[in-house]
């Protein structure tokens, strides 16, 4: 396999991970805490800078185009399936950063509403993380020659250097554990 393609598989992995977090956070029954917005914060930045920014972008900039380059269609089939699915995450992920945002412990129904918006959440990311996995990714490795499948490794690592900034993409890791004790 191309290391551009374990570089994403990879990531998905640790979204997985803090989509776990996630629900269990939202599913748990405990008394309304303070920190409950805070710690809903915390999501919203992983899911913002890491889900969509770093590991997105890296697809929508990156991969898509190249796609596009070797002929795969970019308004239908797989790139405009995922195109659409990392908007409807985009707006999910509003909606948990509003409930963050808020002031005091959640009330019933903005718990309530969390834990709405948290499985809807991950069932979408879910199941597009299975559909890139199983479908997208195996035609990118075999649309893609291996240069430039090797190519996109290195543009992988420059986006991250240079749009991601250095040492966020290890801060991320570092919030996907903490968020993962939660």
């Amino acid at each position: 396999m191309s290391s551009a393609i374990d570089n994403l598989m990879h990531e998905h992995r640790l979204i997985e991970r803090v989509l776990d977090a996630l629900e269990r956070f939202a599913s748990e029954t405990h008394p309304a805490g303070e920190d409950d917005r805070a710690v809903i914060g915390r999501f919203v930045e992983f899911f913002r800078t890491f889900s969509d920014r770093c590991h997105h972008g890296k697809e929508e900039d990156l991969l898509f185009a190249e796609l596009r380059r070797y002929g795969l269609p970019a308004g239908q089939g797989p790139i405009a399936v995922m195109l659409e699915e990392h908007d409807v995450g985009r707006e999910l992920v509003g909606r948990l950063s509003a409930m963050g945002s808020g002031d005091g412990p959640l009330t019933g129904d903005e718990r309530e509403q969390l834990g709405i918006v948290a499985a809807d959440y991950a069932m979408l990311l879910r199941l597009h993380i299975q559909k890139e996995d199983q479908i997208l990714y195996p035609m990118a490795l075999n649309v893609l020659p291996v240069e430039a499948l090797d190519d996109l490794a290195r543009r992988f690592e420059r986006f991250e250097r240079e749009e991601m900034g250095d040492g966020v993409h290890e801060r991320m890791h570092a919030l996907a554990d903490t968020l993962y004790e939660c």
